[in-house]
């Protein structure tokens, strides 16, 4: 029996791990999720440092250099190494503050889906009866249509522009948060500790945010990791279509819509901005599959 004993505290260090490490082992050990989390740190890193990293401003044109080809075709300039667009203007620095607009909506759109639909889920979750009913009947309505078409209209109401954007998609996100945090707080509601805690006299709020809303974050970070990148997806292609950022402003979505009438004869121009939010959107959703794996007990004992 000491011989395991000693055998175990070898492997463990003597310690159990802290919280930190054993997230990091079971994250670590998907690697598509450790690159997802490597390319998602040099874009944050790019949009952050935007203009340190930049070689040009976004607006500045050239008028004698326009729809230059990349440095790597005939006719290319080291100057600008992705080329330029119809205007002028440098592609690799519209890029890299693209980075930073495409990353504002998606932390926006989260933040604002995240508070709203986890606070109205856990009304609806933890109350139930003729209230959750309510409320879920709403959320079956949103979800009724799709999202980008809801999008499209609310955006058409409100007026085109990257707030209203911003606000139209995180309204069309909020109903999954919800029905995933209602579902959370009726699978704990029942659960011993917060029976107890409810006997020993805690308060309705005290139940419903420090008691049971803790053990209920991990599918809402994994969801919340999904709908960055959906908001992403969503921002670019309200730009695409004209009803999210405003030209000149240097938006992925944007500048797809800027550049498709060149798409036969500049190819960069459609195709950079297209690979942007392509590498974006796959790192983001690449680091949500290893949260799922890190953070789902189901998953760690298999």
């Amino acid at each position: 029996m000491s011989t395991v004993q000693n055998t175990a505290d070898t492997k463990t260090g003597g310690t159990p791990p802290s919280g930190l490490s054993e997230f990091w082992f079971y994250f670590s050990r998907n690697k598509g999720a450790v690159i997802g989390l490597f390319v998602f740190m040099v874009i944050l890193f790019v949009a952050v440092f935007a203009p340190f990293v930049a070689p040009h401003s976004p607006s500045s044109q050239n008028r004698e250099l326009l729809l230059l080809p990349p440095v790597f075709q005939q006719g290319g300039m080291w100057g600008h190494i992705l080329g330029t667009d119809a205007v002028g203007r440098d592609i690799l620095s519209r890029l890299i503050y693209g980075a930073r607009f495409s990353l504002f909506i998606g932390l926006v759109v989260v933040t604002l889906s995240v508070v709203s639909g986890v606070l109205i889920g856990l009304v609806a979750g933890y109350f139930r009866g003729k209230v959750d009913t309510f409320i879920m009947r709403i959320m079956d309505i949103i979800l009724a249509f799709p999202s980008l078409l809801l999008a499209l209209v609310l955006v058409a109401v409100l007026g085109p522009g990257l707030l209203n954007a911003m606000i139209a998609i995180s309204l069309v996100n909020q109903p999954h948060f919800v029905r995933l945090t209602r579902a959370a707080v009726m699978t704990e509601k029942s659960k011993d500790y917060v029976v107890g805690s409810k006997v020993a006299g805690a308060g309705t709020l005290r139940l419903m945010f420090l008691t049971i809303l803790p053990n209920c974050l991990a599918p809402l970070i994994v969801q919340a990791t999904l709908a960055f990148s959906a908001a992403i997806l969503d921002a670019a292609a309200l730009g695409f279509l004209g009803m999210g950022a405003q030209p000149p402003t240097p938006e992925w979505g944007t500048m797809l819509a800027e550049a498709r009438e060149f798409i036969q004869r500049a190819w960069w121009v459609v195709t950079f901005p297209g690979l942007a939010i392509l590498i974006t959107v796959l790192a983001i959703n690449l680091m949500g599959d290893g949260l799922r794996d890190a953070l789902d007990p189901k998953l760690k004992r298999s």
